[in-house]
Formats: structure tokens, sequence, C-alpha cells
């Protein structure tokens, strides 16, 4: 089920052509034996998974590639803005860390969210700044910049999720439609 939901939600980032995806998964059955084992099977591919919130009904899943992360929260344009949300750890488990604590206390869903998932900087900031209004496009992300660029790659990740899906539900398990990680 769950790799059902993975495939549904997070197939661009199984893919290698984003950074990362999230989703509320309605849990059922064992999850924890399942996400544990989907979790170890997709480390193999330099696919992560983490639970950023949950409860007994259902659980925030962020799957995303741990080098694109640590190659995002090098970039100087996003530890600014991390500063500005209260981070002061950069590297992955610090930045989740934090994450996870403003997901859980906040009132509002945190907008910097945006960088986890490959969003351009230019178009989290301008969600900030705009409050989510007078965008250029909408699709994965509201656009602030680049709409050519944004609108090419929502195509290119619902093509990805049609494929996705549909070798999926003709038998090709999760593990074959994990593209590895590049070699370092």
């Amino acid at each position: 089920m769950l790799d059902r939901a993975i495939i549904d939600h997070a197939s661009p980032t199984l893919a290698r052509l984003k950074l990362g995806n999230l989703f509320n998964y309605t849990i059922r059955g064992d999850f924890d034996a399942e996400f544990a084992g989907l979790r170890a099977m997709l480390s193999g591919k330099g696919v992560a998974l983490s639970v950023l919130r949950q409860t007994r009904e259902k659980a925030l899943v962020y799957v995303y590639r741990a080098d694109g992360l640590a190659r995002a929260l090098r970039n100087d344009g996003v530890r600014r803005l991390l500063q500005s949300c209260g981070y002061v750890r950069f590297d992955i488990d610090g930045a989740l860390e934090t994450l996870k604590s403003r997901l859980n206390d906040a009132d509002a869903f945190p907008h910097e969210i945006g960088v986890f998932l490959g969003y351009p900087l230019e178009d989290v900031l301008g969600f900030i700044k705009n409050g989510g209004r007078n965008c250029l496009a909408c699709g994965c992300w509201k656009v602030y910049a680049n709409e050519c660029e944004a609108l090419a790659a929502f195509k290119r990740y619902e093509k990805c999720k049609s494929v996705y899906q549909r070798l999926f539900a003709s038998g090709c398990p999760l593990s074959r439609l994990t593209v590895a990680a590049r070699p370092a």
C-alpha cells in the first residue's frame, strides 16, 4: 500500500527528476514495518524516506534524494532563508529536525518546505513575499519566476507519474522503478 502511494505521489523523485515529494498517507496495517522495509530498499538507490509528522491515522511522508537535499542545504540563498526561519543546522538531520518541529508547532504550513521539495528558491521567496498571491502560474507549486521552465517541469512530472503508475500496475516493482543515485 505504501509503495503504491510512493508511486502516486513521488514518482519524479524516484526517477531522479525532482529533489523530493511530500504526501499524507492513511496508516493501515503494520505501517512501521512497511515503512522500514521500503526505507531500507530505497536507501540503496539514494532515496530517503522520513515521516515529518504522524498521528494515529495519518503520516506526512517525505521522499527525497539525500544528495540533492545536501546540495540544496549548501546553497547560500537557501541557508539565508532557512536561518530567517530559525534553522541553525544545515546538515540533513539537523534541517529535518527543525522542519519537523516547525510542522508540529506552527499554525500554518512552513513555506520554506519548498526548498526541501526542490522548488526554485525564487518561487519559494516569491510565495512568501506575495502571501501566495500574484503568481505567474500554478502547478506543483506557485511560480513567480521562470514560468516556461516551471511549466515544462510540471509536464515532465505528470508524464513520469503516468508512466510509473502504468508500469507499477503491470507488475514492475518499486525497486526497479527507482533510478539509482549517481556515483560520487
